[in-house]
């Protein structure tokens, strides 16, 4: 049985804008941490923030916004990306932005919880009729991929 309102035009459309705009941040996020920080320099700054296991926790958030970015911005393998990036800004509210309070500008959580209840929100209605998770799974997927 199909969802007729996750796959209307409208609503696929609206989920389109949303996994573009997210795509690209995370996109960013995880470049800037991968090439402009590199790796050695997000390790350190996740140590410094007291991130638990910052060899690990750092090349694996660089990553999983890089990749889990550009695979939402194609719409593939949408709802478990968006659960792990949603995941992925839920640990850095509750471990870096939280005591900061809201402000972004104050290193507060506004921003991550914004791109966490994004992702979020497109884990739970998936990617929508424009995307690759559509046109190569033509609904053949579990609901729970795509």
């Amino acid at each position: 049985m199909t969802n007729t309102t996750a796959s209307s035009a409208p609503t696929s459309f609206g989920l389109l804008v949303l996994r573009v705009v997210v795509g690209i941040v995370f996109i960013a996020h995880g470049s800037q941490k991968i090439f402009e920080y590199t790796l050695p320099g997000t390790i350190g700054s996740f140590a410094g923030m007291g991130v638990p296991l910052p060899e690990i926790a750092g090349p694996l958030v660089a990553f999983v916004e890089l990749l889990g970015g550009i695979l939402l911005l194609l719409g593939l393998l949408t709802r478990p990306v968006g659960i792990l990036l949603a995941i992925d800004m839920l640990v850095a509210l509750v471990l870096v932005h939280l005591s900061a309070g809201i402000w972004v500008a104050d290193g507060g959580w506004e921003f991550v919880a914004v791109l966490g209840a994004a992702a979020l929100a497109v884990a739970f209605t998936g990617a929508g009729r424009f995307s690759l998770d559509r046109a190569v799974l033509r609904g053949r997927a579990p609901a729970w991929l795509g």
